[in-house]
């Protein structure tokens, strides 16, 4: 894990060289734990001109979801419970040599961008733009295994709820137990709101889970996911409840499944979104919904 942690950030420190930056500080969260491994709320990962340090207004704690630090960085603690960690940060890089900061803009405030200037007065602050996101888009074999490690989660949480007594119970409390089995299988919890949606209910997007009760010859329609190390997953799914499906039930799966296909086939290196989108929609539409 170390490693792996390691060559991200040693990906970052050569882009930020090449670009003429001595440092660079990480301050947007999902890019703080991309690089780090785990952070507390509020931290900050410094790659200074000689250590890679993480400032962090509170000591890490390994909570759920928050994960631990890799081992090789260094760990500061701000002394002070109210000290901005990217000011800090600044007057280190300045401490350490660095004559040049690169920073995430889109995710500083100004008034915290002015601070770290006040700080390092005679350090240059450079935009280091959106360089961690364009690095995580192509996943590493570390991150397909904690999105692999999500969707096992959920297909698990899901087919223990098919196995329990539906009929009768409210979306609601199906949506409840989903998302405490996600927790009960490791997951840090649920990637978003779980929606249960039934009988009538089924066909609406973004469905939010009710008190109707789940009747027998009943849609269930499920959306839900698992979070796991940071790292999150959707599962879509629709089940005919208690009962062999109706004609008219077995003709609409049978178009969203084609649709689905379509769509799938649509996809390849280069697609736009869009024409893949369009690909499913167009045999949708073709039957008249």
């Amino acid at each position: 894990m170390s490693e792996v942690h390691a060559v991200r950030r040693g990906l970052l420190r050569d882009r930020c060289a090449a670009a003429g930056s001595a440092a660079a500080l990480v301050s947007r969260p999902a890019n703080v734990r991309y690089l780090a491994g785990g952070a507390p709320p509020g931290a900050v990962l410094l790659l200074g001109p000689g250590e890679d340090v993480l400032l962090c207004p509170r000591a890490p704690t390994g909570e759920s979801g928050h994960g631990r630090p890799d081992e090789a960085l260094r760990v500061d603690v701000l002394p002070v419970p109210d000290e901005d960690p990217v000011v800090a940060a600044a007057g280190l890089a300045a401490a350490s040599g660095a004559d040049s900061l690169a920073v995430e803009e889109h995710d500083l405030t100004v008034a915290r961008h002015r601070a770290m200037g006040k700080a390092a007065p005679r350090l240059r602050l450079a935009d280091l733009g959106f360089t961690v996101e364009q690095q995580r888009i192509v996943k590493d074999e570390e991150e397909i295994g904690c999105l692999r490690i999500a969707a096992e989660i959920t297909d698990q949480a899901l087919g223990e709820l098919l196995e329990s007594i539906l009929v009768g119970r409210t979306e609601r409390h199906l949506a409840l137990e989903l998302e405490r089995r996600l927790v009960d299988h490791g997951a840090d919890g649920p990637a978003f709101a779980t929606s249960v949606a039934t009988g009538p209910n089924s066909g609406q997007g973004r469905h939010r889970p009710s008190d109707r009760r789940v009747e027998e010859g009943d849609f269930l329609s499920v959306r839900l996911g698992a979070s796991y190390h940071g790292y999150r997953c959707e599962i879509g799914r629709t089940f005919v409840i208690g009962t062999a499906p109706a004609q008219w039930q077995i003709e609409l799966y049978d178009l969203v499944f084609a649709a689905q296909r379509a769509g799938r086939e649509a996809l390849a290196p280069g697609a736009a979104y869009r024409d893949v989108d369009r690909a499913a929609r167009h045999l949708l539409e073709s039957a008249g919904h």
